[in-house]
């Protein structure tokens, strides 16, 4: 795709469930996960006649505190929308929404992409459209020529953040993903679990497409449904331009002649499929829910909502660059996890070595991970913050070689021990006793006597075969900087 041609158009509707103990309008648990079809479920979320909805305040409470960590305008009212459309596993016949008067607007997230120099980090505003809340439907399996309904997710909790076209690759989409899962992870809002179902997306994409006069035109819009991974994502956009490209270079229709297409994701086939031309917002006959009256948001509630915020990843981000002297990508490794930017901090602290830590936390540890471990990354392993610290003051303080250091990082790792106990099975502490230190280097000086020769005759790049011998009769247990300098001094 030559890039000064077809310009990748995206943005995002992204529906979190949020974390409430029950659904939004009735009291029934709201729980993910594999659980027997259709228990969690009562006469108000499967839609009998006459029930009335009971509003979940937490939920409001959640989507607002969302809101603010997306830098959003909260207005101080907000209002609640039947969104009108039939399939089975809607069972009121309509979507309990948000339409024209959400519970937040206007907001922005950063995100960090490679820079084109790849010398680090670029920045990157996304801006948010709204935010708003609306009950999730069941669910469907189809088994052969028949179609199951479970209910049990009917009802529950969802924040659907909506962004402006302002992405323009499929890298792009799945980075700002994991960005905002990993805010609404930190504020505590949303598990968002994508492998769970507490976090999915849909896409819609076009291409601007910049004609041989210079003028611009956009293909139509596709709005892919359904995505329930960062690798569905990427993978399903990456295709989807492609085919818009094609579609274009093959009919050159517009926007304005075609519109908007609704296309799923086939993740077998690694392709998309047109599924219907997408419903205009006419379509869903949207009028305000009679059953439940306007929201007033209060200022003090908000605020309240504010100063309860935890030090949201951006600012983590910047703080742990400054105080550790962290590198950009190392940086933004460590706050895409909260866990483990607190792992990290935990460390450094009982360490007081931010170098060794982010070495010992982002390189050793991919090395020395065992290939067996059911687990991704430090924060699961058995492997606790003051162990990783012992390891390194025990490598600072010289008892301990780096090489050996490796050796017991990987049976940590392994068996959970402390470095110090495993030192001592091992009995691989290092040798500083400058006599028995010096005994070896004349022994390794007698057995070598040509490499000796050399550094006597200047030849200074000798003695690295000399200590490698002595690091080799010593199992690895020698000082290696006292061994290079007792060899210089007996080399004279």
């Amino acid at each position: 795709m030559t890039a000064s041609k077809y310009q990748p158009i995206i943005g995002l509707e992204i529906h979190a469930r949020i974390a409430t103990k029950s659904k939004l309008f009735c009291r029934c648990a709201n729980e993910a996960g594999e659980i027997k079809p259709n228990t969690n479920i009562c006469p108000i979320c499967t839609g009998m006649p006459g029930q009335l909805p009971l509003f979940n305040e937490k939920a409001l409470e959640y989507g607002v505190k969302t809101a603010l960590a997306l830098n959003c305008e909260i207005p101080s009212s907000a209002r609640f929308d039947r969104k009108n459309y039939f399939y089975p596993d809607l069972p009121k016949g309509f979507q309990i929404s948000q339409y024209n008067q959400p519970i937040a607007l206007r907001g922005k997230l950063t995100i960090f992409l490679p820079s084109p120099q790849k010398t680090g980090l670029a920045e990157k505003t996304i801006n948010i459209t709204r935010l708003h809340l609306e009950d999730d439907a069941g669910k469907l399996t189809h088994v052969g020529e028949v179609s199951l309904v479970d209910f049990n997710r009917s009802g529950t909790p969802l924040m659907e953040i909506v962004t402006e076209p302002d992405l323009r690759s499929a890298e792009e989409a799945k980075i700002f993903l994991q960005e905002m899962r990993n805010l609404l992870r930190t504020v505590g809002t949303s598990e968002a679990n994508m492998e769970k179902g507490q976090m999915r997306c849909d896409a819609n994409v076009s291409l601007q497409v910049t004609k041989a006069d210079g003028s611009k035109v956009s293909t139509p819009i596709s709005e892919i449904k359904n995505l329930n991974s960062f690798r569905a994502v990427d993978k399903a956009l990456s295709f989807e331009i492609e085919r818009l490209q094609e579609q274009w270079e093959q009919e050159g229709k517009t926007r304005a002649e075609v519109g908007k297409v609704t296309v799923g994701w086939n993740p077998d086939k690694e392709m998309t499929f047109i599924q219907r031309t997408k419903e205009e917002t006419h379509d869903y006959r949207y009028f305000p829910e009679p059953d439940l009256p306007a929201l007033a948001i209060a200022s003090d509630f908000v605020e309240r909502l504010r100063a309860e915020l935890p030090e949201l990843p951006l600012a983590r981000f910047q703080r742990m660059k400054a105080a550790y002297e962290l590198a950009d990508e190392d940086a933004r490794i460590l706050v895409s996890k909260q866990e483990l930017a607190n792992y990290y901090e935990a460390v450094t602290k009982a360490s007081k070595n931010a170098k060794a830590t982010t070495r010992w936390l982002l390189n050793e540890f991919q090395a020395a991970k065992p290939a067996e471990a059911a687990w991704t990354d430090i924060t699961e392993s058995p492997v606790q913050p003051a162990q990783i610290a012992a390891l390194i003051k025990l490598i600072d303080a010289g008892k301990i070689t780096g090489k050996i250091a490796k050796d017991i990082f990987g049976q940590m790792l392994a068996s959970g021990k402390d470095p110090a106990a495993l030192v001592a099975d091992m009995g691989v502490e290092q040798v500083s006793d400058a006599g028995e230190l010096e005994a070896i280097c004349q022994a390794v000086i007698k057995e070598n006597p040509d490499p000796a020769a050399q550094v006597r005759q200047g030849k200074a790049q000798a003695i690295t075969f000399l200590i490698g011998k002595v690091m080799q009769k010593s199992k690895g247990q020698a000082n290696p900087g006292m061994v290079n300098q007792i060899l210089k001094k007996l080399l004279k």
